[in-house]
């Protein structure tokens, strides 16, 4: 039997809008099939019952009749899973290597386990994967799709004669992460090692967001001027002007970090009144000290069949020098979290559906 339900002080224009019938959202996919300028202006609850496990409501003036699961009014708000809340944020030693190495066999059978830890920690590395060329570009085929640049879709990383970028030579570089002079910022990249033959040449990563969140604990002055400064970065070459301007931290409208670009070679030139320059600066350092404890950075030396896969948006990675008489090759690609984070829902899904 039908019972009358208060439902509270929820809008009556967001239960409208939800609606899930056929004639409001379409059945194949969940679509909606209406503008907001569709709906009545004022739309009234004329009549709410609950019918078992459902929730129905008659709409005035139109009639239109909405029937709701009773779990659907009790679902929480889902974090947004590039910002922070959805992250766990990491020093090098909380993070050992269960938690983000894989071997390439496992991973092909089921990669539920890398994926996930690439969106929970910025990172995977998979080990063993097949040391021929291009195979960076299978791996990124496995769950999303090459994001073509300036490089290429694939690039090599070693030294050149006349490199157009500090990453092709044998010199050190600090923690940063790539092509923040882009818009929109490849959201992920992949680095899979052929030859490691030099002497040097470790691999170093940082969780930018748990470097963003002790800046902004420590110093919430210098975090909220990175946050709400946005900084000229810039490529050039023969063949190619790219700029962008972003904050070194993107936050969301409730503080939330969502992003870091820092890359030190990209820089511009940031022009200011003189006392915001000279905070920005002071932040700037603040930042860079903190990225650079020994703490927060995780070694490794990649090995011939290694490949990482880390969120270009949050980790930032380095190298230290190495011997440029001995061979060093990595190939890499860009990709994006979006086709990851497809992937990864779609095999959960699956696997729930069998279970």
């Amino acid at each position: 039997m039908a019972t009358a339900l208060d439902i509270g002080g929820l809008p009556a224009v967001w239960l409208r809008d939800n609606c899930p019938c056929p004639l409001c959202r379409d059945p194949r996919t969940g679509q909606k099939l209406f503008q907001i300028t569709d709906l009545p202006l004022d739309p009234v609850a004329a009549d709410v019952r609950e019918h078992g496990s459902d929730v129905e409501i008659v709409w005035a003036p139109d009639g239109h009749r909405s029937v709701y699961a009773r779990t659907w009014f009790e679902a929480p708000a889902e974090p947004d899973p590039r910002s922070e809340d959805a992250k766990s944020l990491w020093n090098a030693a909380q993070l050992p290597a269960s938690r983000f190495e894989f071997d390439w066999n496992d991973y092909a059978s089921d990669p539920v386990p890398a994926l996930t830890a690439v969106q929970r920690f910025g990172l995977a590395l998979l080990r063993g994967v097949p040391c021929v060329e291009e195979q960076v570009l299978a791996v990124a085929g496995t769950f999303g799709f090459v994001r073509e640049t300036n490089y290429g879709r694939l690039f090599d990383v070693r030294v050149e004669d006349r490199p157009n970028n500090l990453a092709f030579t044998s010199v050190r570089i600090t923690p940063h992460t790539d092509n923040p002079y882009r818009d929109p910022v490849p959201t992920l990249q992949l680095l899979h090692c052929l030859h490691n033959e030099a002497a040097g040449g470790d691999s170093g990563f940082v969780d930018g967001f748990r470097a963003a969140a002790l800046l902004r604990a420590e110093q919430p002055d210098a975090y909220r001027a990175l946050v709400r400064t946005p900084v000229p970065f810039e490529f050039r070459d023969a063949h190619t002007r790219l700029r962008a301007h972003r904050p070194i931290i993107g936050a969301d409208d409730a503080g939330r970090i969502r992003e870091v670009r820092f890359n030190n070679r990209s820089m511009g030139t940031l022009r200011l009144p003189a006392g915001e320059l000279a905070e920005f600066y002071a932040a700037y350092r603040a930042f860079a000290e903190i990225l650079g404890r020994p703490e927060l950075m995780l070694i490794r030396r990649l090995e011939p069949g290694d490949c990482v896969v880390f969120d270009n948006t949050r980790v930032l990675h380095a190298r230290t020098a190495f011997d440029g008489a001995g061979r060093r090759h990595l190939q890499g690609c860009y990709a994006d979290l979006d086709g990851l984070a497809s992937t990864l829902a779609v095999l959960d899904r699956t696997v729930g559906d069998a279970s």
